[in-house]
């Protein structure tokens, strides 16, 4: 059974779909079986692959038109992918009964094939963030090292609780990524200290650089790995998937 991630946050622009395809395709370079799920109706994720407009995206599977319909990147990584459309579906849903759990029910019809789930949400905190929250077992924030990023912070963690509470007992927070970081800049470093308080050991020691590598790599619709996987941001994220595979391995075995 996968193991269901969700990278939240309402806070654009901090690192959240670059980070969404790169933990992915870097458990794919470490031969786990990823499936990404484009929960964003902007579709970043589906274009910064080069995926075409599919037949059937999330949102018609989340209308319930048709189950999840994977779509093949590489070995190893498979990509739900997301359209436009999307956009419409928190009012068009609005009246379905267990609205908030249509996509664990999809996911539960795939999750035997793969080892992980993850999904990249929309900035915000809507309809379809809470069928994410309700899916998953842990929660990653991807958090840009700058002052503004911060803001915001006690009201995801309020809604995560609250889910928690209400909709998703095994629901926690598995981490928080500092990105864009660089060590040169006093700020930088300020803010992941101020984060560290925050969230304590819940921050990765794993910190994503700022890397025009992981600027070029969309451009090129390929992931960092496959665009270059010398980089500092493919070393970053690989080193990254490593700490989230020990945490996640140190739950099990709990």
């Amino acid at each position: 059974m996968a193991t269901v991630i969700s990278l939240l946050n309402h806070k654009g622009g901090v690192g959240k779909t670059t980070s969404a395809i790169n933990i992915g395709a870097g458990m794919a370079e470490l031969g786990k079986r990823v499936l990404l799920i484009d929960l964003d109706p902007q579709a970043n994720l589906t274009l910064s692959l080069g995926i075409s407009r599919q037949k059937i995206t999330i949102y018609e599977s989340l209308k319930g038109e048709d189950d999840l319909v994977p779509y093949n990147v590489k070995e190893g990584l498979d990509v739900i992918t997301s359209c436009l459309d999307l956009s419409s579906a928190e009012m068009e849903l609005i009246n379905e009964a267990g609205r908030e759990f249509i996509l664990r029910e999809l996911i539960a019809g795939v999750e035997d094939a793969y080892d992980f789930v993850i999904i990249d949400c929309p900035p915000s905190l809507g309809l379809l963030a809470l069928n994410a929250l309700t899916s998953s077992r842990y929660i990653i924030i991807p958090l840009q090292t700058e002052f503004l990023a911060m803001q915001g912070l006690a009201k995801i963690k309020q809604v995560i609780d609250k889910v928690k509470l209400r909709l998703n007992k095994k629901l926690e927070i598995g981490g928080v990524i500092a990105t864009m970081y660089d060590k040169r800049k006093v700020l930088n470093r300020d803010v992941v200290e101020t984060i560290k308080k925050y969230f304590g050991k819940k921050v990765f020691e794993t910190y994503i650089r700022d890397n025009v590598a992981l600027a070029e790599a969309p451009a090129q619709r390929q992931d960092i790995f496959s665009y270059n996987k010398s980089s500092p941001g493919a070393k970053d994220y690989l080193a990254l998937c490593k700490e989230i595979l020990e945490r996640v391995e140190a739950k099990v075995e709990a």
